[in-house]
């Protein structure tokens, strides 16, 4: 243990009241009426796998009151147990059964979409596809989906609501069935999320960009929509399960989680440390849980000042370097038994990139840590360190990265920032960018491209900059620049150097021929002059007109054609 903690004395009765008094003056932010979305289900179910399980599967779903539920036949029999006399009586009592046996290539291609209520299966059918609720059920869709099959049609983590799959023989067979036979009636959730597309890096300009709010759903829940140039990127309220981990991966705080918002959760952190401190807590460990643990298990230690998250995703790195700027010794990710493995690999991720940036900053980064299910010693352990502060760093306004740039930057002043480029996770939003000065013409395609403030045009002459701070790596600049002249450069600089803006390609304007006003540069002049050289319309004399500016360009194509009326037959 650190000698300052040894020679600090932690009495845990004063930090137990001061956690009380501060929880007292702050209270964690909820959305009391939040938007909400509503399924409705009539329980008509699709029940999938071989024939045996299928029909008793349905007889178990009648006996709880369901419809007659549908039956599709995806896979042959592999289990004969079973006497004749009971295969008989399956039938008999599951004889009346809307059922349909598809070819293994028919079940390899059968795709599900949808939901609770709103389900929707289809085969292919020749050149077109069979839709198996019209064509069995005589009705547009299903309400539930049980899948019995050794694969699950729908390999998710986290299925839409309403889809099970289970195997006949698992031990908790009958519960789950209980439970499916429960989704009869009207059912609403949250609307977990919302998502501003202007702050949203995705695309741009037909190129594709940031992706990592895809790469992190357990439920594919995020899909890219592509449209006749752009794409943009949606999330479905019914099949999202709010785990929180696409808002936590957003760097441009285009997806906002609502339970509460991020910058809400923040300025609550800081405020709890301060009231704790104020109250004569010591020592304070911030540890991010979900609520439901929290509710399962015992009291922690005084100094323990739990965070209470709807989903553990809806917290990352920013959050947690934000507890270690306002005064937090240390934070600890409570990780439960029931993680998905895509938040599982999330939560590492983000691990990863924090123990990265403290140590760029200066920082021990064992000062954040994942603490396993049920491990009681651990949470309740003290501090190895003292923290950092007591004072907290001022968040202004609303954009995510500019609140987590004055986290870092504050980070930089209570460390020993090394002023070198620290590699860290691929995929992390942080980097610089490499300009080939001979191959750039200015053009500022990469500015208009840019999602962030990290890449500007000058104002009074032709030049492009770059603040490292705002730059999320997202590589829509590079994409757009025609001269391929962008690379990125990822890892995370421990330098001031880092917040400042910096020209790199700079040229003299050219003026233009006939009134002396700069209108682009030297180099996208003799570049244009290079490619439209045998374009009729800059033939012979006429090349000089790409030396004119816009005005003096069109005065000069109307006093030729003034001129030379047949000259019109050229443009």
């Amino acid at each position: 243990m650190n000698q300052h903690i040894e020679l600090m004395p932690v009495d845990d009765d004063r930090n137990r009241h001061a956690r009380e008094a501060a929880r007292r003056r702050v209270s964690w932010p909820v959305n009391l009426s939040p938007a909400r979305v509503s399924y409705q289900s009539d329980g008509h179910a699709l029940i999938l796998g071989n024939e045996r399980d299928g029909r008793r599967a349905a007889r178990a779903l009648l006996a709880r009151g369901l419809p007659p539920p549908t039956l599709v036949i995806t896979e042959p029999l592999q289990d004969e147990a079973g006497s004749d006399t009971e295969h008989e009586a399956l039938l008999a009592e599951t004889a009346d059964l809307s059922c349909q046996t598809l070819s293994r290539a028919q079940a390899r291609a059968m795709t599900i979409e949808g939901y609770l209520g709103q389900f929707s299966v289809s085969v292919p059918d020749g050149d077109g596809s069979l839709d198996i609720a019209r064509a069995l059920a005589r009705r547009a869709h299903f309400d539930l989906i049980l899948d019995l099959g050794e694969t699950p049609t729908l390999a998710l983590e986290l299925p839409p609501p309403g889809y099970v799959a289970l195997n006949w023989q698992d031990a908790d067979r009958d519960e789950r069935l209980e439970a499916l036979a429960g989704l009869i009636g009207e059912f609403d959730k949250p609307r977990y999320f919302q998502i501003d597309n202007d702050l949203c890096a995705h695309s741009s300009s037909g190129n594709t960009g940031c992706t990592r709010c895809l790469d992190v759903c357990p439920a594919d829940a995020v899909e890219s929509h592509q449209g006749r140039i752009e794409a943009w990127i949606e999330i479905d309220p019914f099949r999202c399960h709010g785990v929180g981990s696409c808002s936590s991966a957003c760097p441009t705080g285009a997806i906002q989680f609502r339970l509460p918002e991020t910058a809400r959760q923040q300025d609550t952190l800081i405020g709890w440390l301060a009231a704790y401190r104020e109250a004569g807590g010591t020592a304070p460990v911030v540890r991010f849980a979900e609520t439901s643990d929290l509710e399962d298990e015992g009291e922690a230690a005084g100094h323990v000042l739990d965070v209470p998250l709807e989903e553990l995703g809806a917290a990352g790195h920013d959050q947690w370097l934000t507890a270690l700027a306002a005064g937090a010794a240390e934070v600890r990710i409570q990780c439960h038994a029931r993680m998905p493995e895509r938040l599982s690999a999330f939560i590492d991720d983000q691990l990863a990139q924090a123990h990265a940036l403290l140590t760029a900053l200066g920082h021990s980064p064992a000062r954040i840590a994942r603490l396993a299910p049920n491990d009681a010693a651990a949470r309740d352990a003290l501090p190895l360190e003292p923290p950092l502060t007591q004072t907290p760093p001022v968040l202004d306004g609303h954009d995510k990265r500019q609140r987590l740039n004055t986290v870092l930057e504050h980070l930089a002043n209570l460390g020993a920032p090394d002023g070198q480029r620290h590699r860290l996770p691929a995929g992390a939003a942080y980097g610089d960018i490499a300009v080939d000065r001979d191959a750039c013409t200015l053009c500022m395609a990469c500015v208009s491209n840019c999602p962030t403030p990290a890449l500007a045009a000058g104002d009074a002459s032709p030049l492009l900059s770059f603040r490292e701070a705002d730059c999320v790596q997202c590589g829509l600049c590079a994409e757009a620049c025609p001269e391929q002249a962008i690379t990125l450069l990822p890892g995370f600089l421990a330098d001031p150097q880092r917040q400042e803006r910096q020209v790199r390609h700079e040229e003299d304007a050219f003026a233009c021929i006939r009134c002396g006003k700069p209108f682009a540069t030297v180099s996208t002049v003799e570049t244009l002059k290079a490619k439209l050289a045998d374009h009729p319309y800059f033939a012979g004399d006429a090349l000089a007109r790409l030396e004119m500016c816009e005005d003096c360009r069109v005065k000069d194509v109307w006093q030729d054609m003034a001129r030379n009326p047949e000259s019109q037959l050229k443009v």
